[in-house]
């Protein structure tokens, strides 16, 4: 009997492949930030470079959205000179690196402390969302805005009788072939 150490010598695997693995052992994280809308849109740029240097640093940017000035959905409260300010907009921007675990919690320190930022999050990314990245920017450009249809054109045209959804939708498109004119 011949055992299987005989068999597999390095002319069949060779040690240098055996070891090396092709695998990379950093995870994907992704930092989202608030930047306060107090500070100047020209200084905007800088403090996301001043971001994405100390990022480096630590590991390496794969993507980046970068930060636009956005309304927020809920009122933030951060103490600011003493005083609670209240904010309702701020720049808001993301950058993904990969990095290695003990890296990150270094990362975080010396971004938590950056007095420019309202709010911030780390989250460590899955496989499937570090390959499809929210453009959120990029998003809410494609988004259609609500239009206010002007109500004396509506007015002027008034239908008399009952009315059925095929004259309301015949009345509707009339409205909005007319808009669409001007």
């Amino acid at each position: 009997m011949v055992s299987i150490s005989h068999i597999m010598t390095e002319t069949t695997m060779p040690a240098a492949e055996a070891t090396t693995n092709n695998f990379d052992e950093r995870n994907s994280y992704e930092f989202a930030f608030h930047v306060l809308p107090t500070v100047a849109e020209g200084e905007v740029a800088g403090i996301f470079e001043t971001i994405k240097a100390q990022i480096t640093r630590a590991g390496e940017i794969f993507d980046e959205e970068t930060p636009e000035r956005t309304d927020l959905v809920y009122a933030i409260v951060k103490p600011l000179e003493g005083k609670n300010r209240k904010f309702t907009s701020a720049y808001f921007g993301w950058v993904r690196f990969k990095a290695e675990a003990d890296a990150v919690s270094g990362l975080m320190e010396e971004l938590s402390v950056m007095p420019v930022l309202l709010r911030h999050l780390l989250i460590k990314l899955t496989p499937l969302e570090e390959a499809n990245p929210f453009k959120f920017h990029e998003y809410r450009k494609t988004l259609k805005m609500v239009e206010v249809v002007d109500e004396s054109v509506v007015a002027d045209e008034e239908i008399e009788g009952d009315i059925s959804g095929e004259v309301l939708d015949e009345s509707i498109d009339k409205v909005v072939s007319e808009e669409e004119v001007k």
